[in-house]
């Protein structure tokens, strides 16, 4: 017999085979999960800005013209829609930014403010809890004051500091200038 150092083979045993097959199909089926998991993310990421950029915008309120109510730094979930009522809380574009204003009157209403700051909408005075502190405001306009055709006449919960459709330079709103309605706050809680 030769000296010469002879390669021995090992069999592994039919456990370690086994156990080794498992420890690959682990792997791969860790794998595939994680791969599944990170695609299902996004695409539940990508659903998600699609829908907050084209159906339910979010915005930050900032400024106070909507205290008590809304206050600065208010975060708020939005719906896309020009269809507005009474009392909605109405997102305007106006000189590229976004006001929220409350809805008060609707094309062809008469709305009138007295010296007290009390608001009717067709010789109704309107019962107005969210407002803290009436008041005539900035106002440029004379009342009574019809709202003119395909316009809706806003003004901001904090009569006193709102610019809204007082102002001869926002006035009544187009249609075409409600970017949506605020659904609701998500932050802070409250």
């Amino acid at each position: 017999m030769s000296t010469e150092h002879q390669d021995q083979i090992v069999v592994p045993s039919q456990e370690q085979v086994e156990s080794e097959l498992n420890r690959i199909r682990y792997r791969k089926r860790f794998i595939r999960t994680l791969l599944n998991t990170v695609a299902v993310l996004i695409v539940v990421a990508a659903a998600a800005v699609l829908i907050s950029t084209l159906f339910m915008p979010v915005i930050q309120i900032s400024g106070d013209s909507m205290n008590p109510t809304l206050k600065d730094g208010d975060i708020l979930v939005t719906l896309n829609t020009d269809s507005v009522s009474y009392g909605d809380l109405c997102c305007v574009s106006w000189q590229n930014k976004l006001l929220v204003k409350r809805v008060i009157g609707l094309p062809g209403d008469v709305i009138d403010i007295l010296e007290d700051g009390s608001v009717s909408v067709n010789g109704s005075v309107l019962d107005e809890p969210y407002v803290t502190e009436k008041s005539l405001g900035q106002c440029e306009l004379d009342f009574p004051y019809e709202v003119p055709d395909e316009k809706f006449f806003i003004l901001g919960d904090n009569r006193l500091l709102s610019v809204d459709s007082r102002n001869r330079d926002i006035g009544s709103i187009g249609r075409d200038q409600i970017t949506g309605k605020v659904l609701f706050r998500i932050w802070p809680f409250r």
